[in-house]
């Protein structure tokens, strides 16, 4: 090209490119409102995003994936725990930790009720604004996992296949015909469920996350059961721990970890969202912890 053709296809150039850039800001904006639940940012939820700037959240967490990295982030933090467990974490999260084993713990913030509230309403409308699945690999509560957060590279590029119930299964996984075993499609809706049951419990013996180690469960629910401590209306280990999926609050596992004002921090969203097949399947699996 000579001098003139190429000082035309430069012009040319930048000036699709401006457009094209100022096309897509101004869809952008158009989007934004809806995007980002403009609608549903209430005073509670002004109130606390200045709770988390004032107490300088960021400084360890992340939402949407900028802040400090040294704790979690809470982008999605109301799906994964409930309003009676963040409230009772924030009133005092050291009783949430061991200072001797886990080291790093959460200040407690001394906020008010308000404070709290506010908190969990700007939570909540945060995990409700269409972040595009970003960021990719968030660093999650201990033990939780996010749809397509703890799914493999090869599961993500490959087109994973979605199972009845909503279940992921890996590329390639034979389709779930009915005839399996229950014990391990029950492990599977244990690890699937949205939330996840691995986001609060491990089945590792002795190791308590936000819920207690569901190790020995079946040993443990048959003393409990011969005791006069239980509170419930189950007769035997498979209803109490039914009972423990669909209406958590029946009975209270002793400790501030697990309940507070009668209502325990378990979700009560099983009942509804689980199938009675799917909530038979995972009694199967907890059942044969050992």
């Amino acid at each position: 090209m000579n001098k003139r053709q190429t000082r035309l296809f430069a012009i040319v150039a930048t000036a699709l490119s401006a457009a094209a850039f100022i096309g897509l800001t101004l869809d952008s904006h158009r989007q934004f409102d809806r995007l980002t639940n403009a609608e549903s940012i209430t005073p509670a939820v002004t109130h606390g995003k200045n709770v988390w700037h004032k107490n300088n959240c960021i400084n360890c967490h992340t939402l949407f994936g900028e802040g400090a990295y040294y704790a979690p982030d809470l982008t999605k933090i109301t799906k994964l725990r409930g309003e009676a467990y963040l409230k009772a974490y924030m009133k005092d999260p050291s009783k949430f930790y061991d200072e001797q084993r886990h080291r790093r713990l959460m200040p407690k913030q001394d906020l008010s009720d308000e404070d709290i509230a506010g908190l969990i309403a700007f939570f909540d409308w945060v995990s409700n604004v269409d972040n595009q699945g970003w960021p990719p690999r968030p660093i999650l509560v201990t033990g939780a996992a996010l749809p397509g957060a703890d799914r493999s590279v090869e599961q993500q590029t490959s087109g994973a296949k979605v199972e009845r119930g909503g279940m992921v299964a890996p590329p390639g996984a034979r389709p779930l015909t009915g005839d399996e075993n229950p014990i391990a499609l029950g492990e599977r809706v244990f690890r699937t469920a949205t939330p996840a049951c691995t986001a609060c419990h491990s089945t590792a013996p002795g190791v308590n996350m936000a819920g207690p180690s569901l190790a020995g469960v079946k040993g443990r629910t048959e003393a409990l059961l011969a005791s006069a401590d239980y509170k419930g209306k189950a007769k035997d280990v498979e209803a109490y721990l039914h009972e423990s999926i669909v209406e958590p609050s029946a009975h209270l596992v002793p400790g501030p970890m697990y309940s507070a004002d009668g209502t325990s921090f378990m979700p009560t969203t099983y009942a509804k969202d689980l199938t009675p097949e799917q909530i038979d399947q995972l009694v199967a699996y907890l059942m044969s912890l050992k």
